[in-house]
């Protein structure tokens, strides 16, 4: 048996319990055993527990996000040795049916091979395991507002897991030549300090008060209704919520695969992108109420971790 956090029906945060779950056995030929060693929140998290998404197959671990090490395997599985470091996206939305019941939220979680990459030995666990749904998505935001190199973009929610990623890979991924955010007053020069040319305080300022005009709005945060002004004529708006406030935004989720971090290793290892932990974490493994209950603030700068490691 292992220690994971899990529910066994919708509601607050109050609905999880720290108890004894099966630890998983590698069935399929291209499945993984993974010691975790970090995990990382997401709103998807607390959406999916408060029944706000899919139906799901209670009892449910939750947890997206990990990095861990490879402790066992199935024997056709090949891209990977035990011993290996790796992180990913465990959850792959794509997939027809069901979500995986036992999510990162536990000590040892079954993956298959695509779905994660190499950890870099400059990144640490809890760095690698703040990647994955973060820059999964922020790439397939790219991708459907058909972004190229060298253009404009301005991200809503710049502080953000997603949108402090958007904001490195439009800089130094996708060599953006303007790259504007939007942000609240506290987090504006963290913001610059990611690579942002222009920064909108949106507690002082209104969008359509900004004359820069963007070949691309990347909304974060669900609020393209306001901030579609950004963008020039027939500009992409493209919104990761869902559903998307303008009707004129195109909805884009993620493509879950582990090649999308493996193209992103190069950057990570010569520093130019970073991983960006929330400053109040990362929280213990015991902690995971406590991280819930600050993530579901909004207030996140950057991604909420949390640290499978014990004494």
């Amino acid at each position: 048996m292992q220690k994971a956090w899990m529910y066994e029906e919708y509601g607050p945060k109050e609905v999880l319990t720290f108890g004894d779950y099966p630890i998983p056995t590698p069935t399929k030929n291209d499945q993984l055993l993974i010691k975790v060693r970090a995990a990382a929140l997401n709103p998807i998290d607390f959406k999916l527990r408060n029944n706000l998404l899919v139906p799901l197959d209670f009892p449910i671990i939750p947890g997206c996000d990990m990095s861990g090490t490879v402790v066992g395997k199935h024997d056709e599985a090949s891209r990977f040795e035990i011993g290996d470091d790796v992180y990913g996206n465990i959850q792959d939305f794509n997939a027809k049916g069901k979500l995986k019941r036992l999510g990162s939220l536990a000590q040892f979680v079954v993956v298959a091979e695509e779905l994660v990459a190499k950890k870099p030995r400059n990144v640490s666990f809890e760095e690698a395991a703040s990647l994955p749904v973060a820059v999964q998505t922020a790439v397939e935001a790219f991708k459907t507002g058909g972004f190229q190199e060298g253009g404009s973009v301005f991200i809503v929610g710049g502080a953000g897991g997603v949108g402090s990623m958007a904001l490195q890979l439009a800089k130094h991924v996708y060599k953006g030549c303007l790259v504007g955010a939007s942000t609240s007053g506290g987090k504006v020069d963290f913001v610059k300090a990611l690579g942002a040319d222009r920064v909108m305080d949106y507690t002082k300022t209104r969008y359509g008060q900004i004359q820069d005009k963007y070949d691309l709005v990347i909304d974060t945060v669900g609020d393209s209704n306001n901030s579609y002004v950004m963008g020039k004529e027939n500009t992409p708006i493209v919104d990761i919520t869902w559903p998307p406030s303008n009707p004129r935004a195109m909805h884009s989720s993620l493509t879950v695969s582990g090649e999308i971090l493996e193209k992103l290793n190069p950057f990570l290892e010569s520093g130019e992108v970073k991983a960006v932990i929330d400053p109040n974490g990362p929280y213990h493994l015991c902690d995971v109420l406590r991280a819930f209950e600050y993530l579901e603030t909004g207030r996140a700068k950057g991604k909420v971790v949390i640290s499978h490691f014990y004494p």
